[in-house]
């Protein structure tokens, strides 16, 4: 084919189904996974031909050799790949198991780094991989230590993986959310209306008087994906309205 493919993880909702939809907007071929029937559901309804919607769960080795199979049969190459897939919560220290523990680094460690690894010979010279981390890696929040910690080990690979594969051009960089109004906050169990004060309580704390749309992000992310940014790789960009400095 002669449009550049880009590979989304996590791409039925959110940030991720954001990206997609200015990814394909501005050209590309684009490939989203997803796990959730209902969000897989509503990207393919909605996606139709114009965006490749496949099951992987990000936690799996195997699905994700399979994607990695279906993408090198239709596509042959990809352009960039954004490991964005991944779980969030809080919980206090006390209450951490290590069932919760395995399943953090599970999702998203293990298989944001083992999906890199599945794509990796489908990569073209020049390619772009950006992963989602976030700023609780940089910010401290209670309850935030395994959530934080697990992102905190993919923002411990960029460096790392940006000098290993610059020989080949592959630029490697991170992209972190601050407060970003998506569809995970109705799934905290919380009424609409507590989930708008929080929302409300974040926006006060940011300089920029908002909480983020995953709109914000996707254009980050169409950026470090684009030639314009072929100067760029092992930084994390942080995208969140200055919270993190405030």
């Amino acid at each position: 084919m002669t449009q550049r493919a880009v590979l989304i993880t996590g791409g039925t909702s959110g940030i991720g189904r954001a990206t997609a939809e200015l990814l394909s907007q501005q050209g590309y071929s684009v490939i989203v996974t997803g796990r959730n029937p209902d969000s897989i559901a509503a990207a393919e309804r909605d996606f139709g031909d114009r965006i490749l919607v496949l099951r992987a769960d990000a936690a799996s080795v195997q699905d994700s050799e399979r994607v990695a199979e279906e993408i090198r049969t239709r596509f042959g190459s990809l352009h960039a790949v954004f490991l964005n897939a991944g779980i969030s919560g809080s919980m206090p220290v006390g209450t951490v198991t290590e069932e919760d523990w395995a399943r953090y680094f599970d999702i998203n460690a293990k298989g944001q780094f083992f999906t890199l690894q599945s794509v990796l010979p489908l990569l073209a010279d020049g390619a772009s991989v950006v992963f989602t981390v976030g700023v609780g890696v940089l910010r401290g929040m209670p309850g935030g230590s395994v959530v934080s910690a697990s992102r905190g080990a993919l923002l411990a690979m960029v460096p790392s993986l940006a000098v290993e594969l610059a020989p080949k051009g592959i630029r490697v960089n991170a992209v972190s959310p601050g407060a970003i109004e998506t569809p995970i906050w109705g799934k905290s169990g919380m009424p609409a209306e507590a989930v708008s004060e929080v929302l409300e309580g974040m926006a006060a704390r940011v300089p920029l008087g908002r909480v983020g749309a995953p709109g914000d992000i996707a254009e980050t992310v169409a950026f470090l994906v684009s030639d314009g940014s072929s100067y760029i790789t092992g930084q994390n960009i942080v995208v969140g309205g200055g919270v993190e400095i405030a």
